[in-house]
């Protein structure tokens, strides 16, 4: 179980005691701020613990959802526009709007570890509203997958969707050309 530091205060008391656990391997530091009683803990589970509001999106949503087999080199998680940046290096960090940031969100078991993601309804929009900053071949296996999946795909949620996004027209045209 991962904890923070406030956590383990309250549970042991005092920093000389958690400082005592740690030496005698009854918790182990993970990351700053982090500890848990079991040496290995998963890395999906140390970014839902330090970044809780954060979702994870494109790349690794795809991924996480089935929809392509490529495996993404980098995390990538969406986050309010005002959150602060995260430094580590294997993260993309894409800033939204407040009023975009929650839309689709749900939650998957993925790895053994429960994860806040996009739903693959608002994946489709993402799909869409990025389609030109994306390798072809990639965008063309995801909408493939998408097409095996049709029967999967909230239409409701899509048109509910696109109405919360400026370009509404747009990208409910384009998903009911490429998809449906």
């Amino acid at each position: 179980m991962l904890q923070t530091h406030k956590e383990l205060e309250k549970l042991y008391g005092s920093d000389y005691k958690i400082k005592k656990a740690i030496t005698e391997g009854m918790i182990y530091k993970i990351d700053k701020g982090l500890y848990s009683h079991t040496q290995y803990v998963h890395p999906f589970e140390i970014i839902g613990k330090k970044y809780p509001n954060a979702i994870f999106t494109m790349d690794s949503a795809f991924y996480f959802h089935g929809l392509t087999d490529v495996i993404p080199e980098k995390t990538f998680l969406a986050v309010k526009r005002d959150s602060t940046k995260i430094t580590n290096r294997d993260i993309v960090q894409i800033f939204m709007l407040e009023k975009y940031h929650g839309i689709g969100k749900t939650q998957i078991k993925f790895d053994g570890v429960t994860i806040n993601i996009y739903n693959i309804e608002r994946m489709l929009i993402e799909l869409v509203r990025n389609k030109k900053g994306m390798p072809f071949d990639y965008y063309k296996e995801i909408i493939s997958s998408y097409r095996k999946r049709i029967n999967e795909l909230d239409v409701r949620s899509l048109e509910d969707y696109s109405n919360e996004f400026d370009i509404e027209e747009y990208i409910f045209r384009t998903i009911q050309e490429e998809v449906f």
